[in-house]
């Protein structure tokens, strides 16, 4: 059984049908691409499977239970986690105080003015570990807005890792980045593979072939292919689509 699945999901806003039959799977310790031209639905698709529109058809299921419609706080206490293409970080905060305002122990304490957000040292040695993972650790104090756009796009990763979640949703992950930061990025996910099963949409496909286990290609709304990097490269339709000279 997949770990995440999504079965005929369908979304529109108003007469706009912008996903009308989407399935997809993601086992357990893969990492799977979403890839497609500009306004095929993927940031939707994203947000549909995270919570944050509700589909109008369909079912996802993770790890078979359903969570069809439920808000994003309760798909993310099941261990979900994403990212936006769009960082949302908190600039004039210290880096670590960024990860440990993520953490579900913080969370669950709930906000109290009287408690300093680094009185507890075992949060503050949680939130160091978590920015060990990204390689941010060493910039734990600085703050969040001195970091080089490489270096915000890895805390960005380090927030939704604090939930210590199962699945990590990253949405266009190398936006803005150079070929240097894009390396970085790369060889981080490669390590990061090893503890979480990953799924991310991405424009630079050079990128996305080289890392993902497989890929499933969205366009008019729906799922057109869905393979191994290898197998898509071979596949006629999409060697003979703007989606083949991009991979």
């Amino acid at each position: 059984m997949a770990l995440f699945e999504a079965t005929h999901i369908q979304k529109r806003f108003g007469a706009r049908v912008v996903l009308e039959n989407v399935s997809l799977s993601v086992e357990a310790g893969e990492v799977h691409g979403i890839m497609g031209p500009n306004g095929a639905g993927k940031t939707t698709c994203f947000n549909v499977l995270t919570g944050h529109y509700a589909p109008d058809g369909g079912r996802i299921t993770f790890d078979g239970q359903d969570i069809t419609g439920l808000k994003p706080h309760r798909i993310a206490r099941l261990r979900v986690s994403r990212s936006f293409q769009i960082m949302n970080l908190f600039d004039d905060t210290v880096v670590i105080e960024n990860v440990i305002l993520a953490l579900p122990r913080f969370r669950a304490m709930g906000f109290h003015p009287g408690r300093g957000v680094f009185d507890d040292t075992d949060l503050v040695a949680e939130a160091l570990s978590v920015l060990a993972e990204v390689d941010l650790d060493a910039h734990a104090w600085d703050k969040a807005q001195s970091l080089s756009y490489g270096q915000r796009r890895a805390l960005e990763i380090a927030v939704a890792l604090a939930a210590r979640p199962r699945i990590v949703f990253l949405d266009e992950p190398t936006s803005g980045l150079g070929a240097e930061a894009t390396r970085a990025l790369a060889e981080l996910i490669r390590r990061l593979r090893q503890r979480y099963t990953i799924v991310m949409i991405e424009h630079d496909m050079a990128f996305l072939f080289d890392l993902v286990d497989r890929i499933s290609v969205i366009h008019w709304g729906q799922v057109i292919a869905h393979d191994t990097p290898a197998a898509l490269k071979a596949n006629k339709w999409v060697a003979r689509s703007a989606l083949g000279e991009l991979a």
